[in-house]
């Protein structure tokens, strides 16, 4: 049976990349002041951060319903199945949405909950494309794919800690004291969850935490198993991204380490100059 895969821009994919993949690309909303943006079709990464550094006010949204739905009415004509990959569903309602959506569907949608974000759900969409061409059926996929949803992580560390104060994670104070010490968080996504992994004075100790967190759990949690590499960083600055790509490419000599500009949704939370890591499983 044919199969479709759908996923959106929460992936890091770009336009350019899923139509070469050969999948379907749903562009993320996300409000700048009181307008409405989608990720990849009408505002660049440049411009988002100058908006940011001028004090716009940035927040997170989802596609409609009726765009979801539309695209799978679409693509249903043409195919058996659809397999559907939001983000994790501990970060944001889409799963939950697309859940509901889909029993409408007759069982021809399946959403899969592997509780990704970022490259850990780009790896999910290009793992899928493999085992379809296996010949593993959609259902057999989703199965495979949430056996495996905790075969990844991520670390990012945030060069500022506003953006964790206007989401209400961190009080007006706590915001300035970190200010004040150059304290830089240092979150972790596992298994779906965001949570602060450690607190850093100053982004040359946070890097030696990202790198350090990394490579303890490529040799314990994930010991034996074939994993992807990543870099990630937000900004508009290219340099910044190249920079640290080097940094982790000589931490990992022996994989080719992947560089990626963090979705803009994730930029809404970290604001401009956090760096990230990652790893996921690859097939």
């Amino acid at each position: 049976m044919k199969t479709a895969i759908v996923t959106d821009t929460n992936s890091g994919l770009s336009a350019k990349q899923a139509e070469e993949l050969g999948i379907y690309l749903i562009p993320m909303p996300f409000f700048v002041g009181e307008e409405t943006y989608y990720e990849g079709k009408d505002i660049t990464h440049a411009d988002f951060f100058e908006k940011m550094r001028a004090g716009e006010d940035v927040f997170t949204s989802q596609p409609s319903p009726s765009v979801i739905t539309s695209l799978w009415e679409k693509l249903l004509q043409d195919y058996d199945r659809v397999l559907h990959f939001p983000m994790t569903a501990e970060l944001s309602g889409s799963y939950e949405t697309a859940k509901a959506l889909a029993l409408d569907c007759d069982g021809r949608v399946l959403v899969v909950d592997d509780r990704r974000i970022s490259v850990t759900l780009e790896q999910s969409v290009r793992n899928a494309l493999v085992l379809l061409e296996q010949g593993k059926t959609a259902e057999q996929v989703k199965e495979i794919l949430e056996e495996e949803r905790f075969d990844a992580s991520i670390y990012i560390a945030l060069d500022t800690v506003e953006y964790l104060k206007k989401g209400g994670r961190l009080s007006a104070t706590g915001a300035a004291m970190a200010t004040i010490l150059s304290i830089k968080p240092v979150l972790q996504v596992t298994e779906g969850r965001l949570g602060v992994y450690k607190k850093v004075r100053g982004m040359k100790n946070a890097k030696g935490v990202l790198i350090s967190a990394l490579k303890n759990d490529l040799e314990t949690r994930f010991r034996g198993v074939t994993m992807n590499i990543f870099a990630g960083y937000s900004g508009g600055d290219p340099a910044l991204g190249e920079g640290w790509l080097r940094e982790v490419q000589a931490a990992f000599p022996d994989a080719l380490v992947r560089l990626i500009s963090l979705p803009l949704s994730i930029c809404c939370h970290t604001g401009e100059g956090a760096l990230g890591v990652g790893c996921a499983k690859a097939r």
